[in-house]
């Protein structure tokens, strides 16, 4: 008797899509720029499209538009090979790669507006055949909504009976992994997700991303890609909480978290992450209210992570304000803006808060971020100066280390004499 192939198999029994000679990626920020570079660095065609004219102009004179290791020869390359160019609208491709922000609002609810004119605007120039990808970080039923999106703006590509599986291209959801820092090797070795509205599609995207990723790529539901990327960050927002909370306990108690911590590591089965002065980034610091909006009954505990992680940088800032009391300065140094150590990335910063924060009531403040030339326009307008650590610490009172940069870890312990020193990433234990 015939037994049935199992679900699970049949990812496997699908052909091999031919190879994409021209691919569009929709945004060129931190993700979209290495992506749009490494494909071009693999032959590809590459058409990269951002809003900003700023940007474009920048990469199509052969220039990284931030920081970040390795990108700028990548870049250079790609252009002197003409095998990237950049748009600020949408090009006819064989591939569309959206990689555009999706920020949260201040109800903490997803803003998914970028995506929506990202997709919109792609829509204009598909064809029949033609794959769409999704790399934002999304609520779940996001590649679906963007397919029904197309449908709207191109019925011609929707084939008899007209669902959402019956257009005529293929829509998957592959979220990006890669850490600032590392963007350039991790997204050629980490393994990827792709998530198709159809196994066909999944496998197309498969292919695409073949092209250049070393890891493994494993093919799914665009559902469940979407998800994992959701809780991959939400997992990795609760274990901060539980060091932060750590911390804010040995705080009231006036013991040293990190010793505390280090010592409870020394169990066979424990792994605690060391605390700081809060969470930020584009991914762990909001990745994790996408599943709380569309689930709050169910996430109380992802909720909680946030509230704590949340909730840090004015423990900092109690802390502050306390020894400014204490000691009758307010003459505060602040080493660090980023919201994470050696890059240049200030996005969602706990650091960047709290300098705002103590800038705007009265504190005379002073940051060092080696990472960045110019002053953030959001210290600016409150007063703050940029300075270089060593006028800024000798100019201070109170030093506040909020970022655990290399470049602050050799700092002379003599230039910290007579200072109040508050070292929120354990950096100078």
């Amino acid at each position: 008797m015939a037994t049935e192939t199992p679900p699970t198999e049949l990812w496997r029994l699908l052909p091999v899509p031919i190879p994409f000679e021209t691919v569009s990626v929709v945004g060129l920020g931190y993700i979209g720029l290495p992506t749009a570079a490494t494909l071009a660095s693999r032959g590809i065609q590459v058409l990269g499209v951002d809003v900003s004219l700023k940007a474009v102009n920048a990469i199509n004179e052969a220039r990284a538009h931030f920081s970040e290791p390795d990108l700028d020869g990548l870049v250079q390359s790609a252009v002197a090979s003409g095998r990237l160019r950049a748009y600020t609208e949408p090009q006819p491709a064989d591939a569309f790669i959206i990689a555009v922000p999706t920020p949260i609002q201040h109800d903490k609810s997803p803003d998914m507006t970028y995506v929506e004119n990202a997709t919109r605007a792609v829509a204009k120039v598909l064809k029949e055949g033609d794959l769409v990808i999704l790399e934002s970080t999304s609520p779940v039923g996001t590649t679906e909504w963007m397919a029904g999106l197309i449908r709207e703006e191109r019925p011609d590509l929707v084939a008899a009976g007209g669902g959402v599986h019956d257009l005529k291209i293929s829509m998957a959801y592959c979220p990006e992994r890669i850490l600032p820092g590392r963007m350039v090797f991790e997204l050629v070795e980490n393994d990827r997700i792709v998530g198709g509205v159809t196994p066909g599609c999944a496998a197309r995207a498969k292919a695409l991303y073949a092209s250049f990723v070393r890891g493994n790529i494993f093919e799914t539901s665009s559902g469940v890609a979407e998800l994992v990327k959701l809780i991959e960050n939400a997992y990795r927002d609760v274990n901060i909480a539980f060091a932060n909370e750590v911390a804010n306990v040995c705080q009231r108690m006036g013991l040293d978290a990190w010793e505390a911590i280090s010592l409870a590591n020394k169990h066979p089965r424990v792994t605690i992450l060391n605390p700081g002065p809060g969470v930020g980034g584009h991914c762990i610091a909001v990745d994790p209210w996408f599943l709380i909006d569309q689930h709050p009954k169910h996430t109380p505990l992802m909720k909680a992570a946030r509230e704590v992680n949340d909730g840090r940088p004015h423990t900092v800032i109690a802390r502050v304000a306390e020894v400014a009391t204490k000691i009758g300065s307010r003459k505060v140094c602040c080493l660090g803006l980023a919201y994470k150590p050696d890059v240049d990335d200030l996005r969602e910063s706990p650091a960047m808060e709290i300098a705002v924060h103590l800038a705007k009531h009265g504190y005379d403040v002073r940051v060092c971020e080696p990472h960045v030339e110019d002053m953030p326009s959001a210290l600016e307008t409150v007063g703050a100066s940029l300075q270089d650590f060593g006028p800024a610490i000798a100019d201070s009172d109170i030093v506040v280390l909020l970022v655990g940069h290399t470049a602050f870890k050799d700092i002379d312990p003599a230039s910290l004499e007579g200072k109040t020193v508050i070292d929120c990433v354990g950096l100078w234990r």
